[in-house]
């Protein structure tokens, strides 16, 4: 596996809060309407910050029927979007960050795929350069969600669109 450094050329975070699941989803379309094939989308927080829940959003956009699990157990779930596959990725059971190499993503980029990757930083310093990291926090009430989003790469000019 050919290993990935963080580029140095990061945003200044951007805050934004989601005050019940539709205002995820919400969120979860903008996403979706500035995706490129090639794109990584780093989903880091506890559980229940709402990381499956975005990613459900993002997959939704496209195919408004499909049923999205979270891949806890199976650590890929794929779709299909117009222009690209969508690699919906769940880390959270790996015990080391070489085992990211048995899944396949350098090849899923490779070829054009979309990953959005729960759990992140267990694929240790893997993460490709450019990327869009959004951390997930609990907010204030039950269903309220804190998102901090930070843009590396390619991903700092798009940055604006998920205002």
């Amino acid at each position: 596996m050919l290993a990935r450094m963080a580029d140095s050329r990061a945003s200044k975070p951007l805050s934004l809060v989601f005050d019940d699941e539709a205002a995820t989803a919400r969120f979860g379309a903008k996403l979706a309407a500035v995706l490129r094939p090639g794109d990584v989308v780093a989903l880091s927080g506890g559980l229940g910050s709402g990381k499956t829940a975005l990613a459900r959003a993002v997959v939704r956009t496209f195919q408004p029927d499909e049923e999205v699990p979270s891949p806890t157990f199976t650590l890929v779930q794929t779709y299909a979007a117009p222009r690209f596959q969508i690699w919906h990725v769940d880390l959270y059971r790996l015990n080391a960050a070489r085992e990211v190499q048995e899944l396949g993503l350098d090849e899923a980029i490779d070829e054009g795929g979309v990953l959005l990757i729960e759990w992140p930083e267990r694929a240790g310093a893997w993460l490709p350069g450019d990327r869009l990291d959004i951390a997930l926090s609990i907010g204030a009430g039950a269903s309220v969600r804190r998102a901090e989003i930070t843009a590396y790469g390619n991903w700092v000019p798009r940055l604006d669109a998920l205002r």
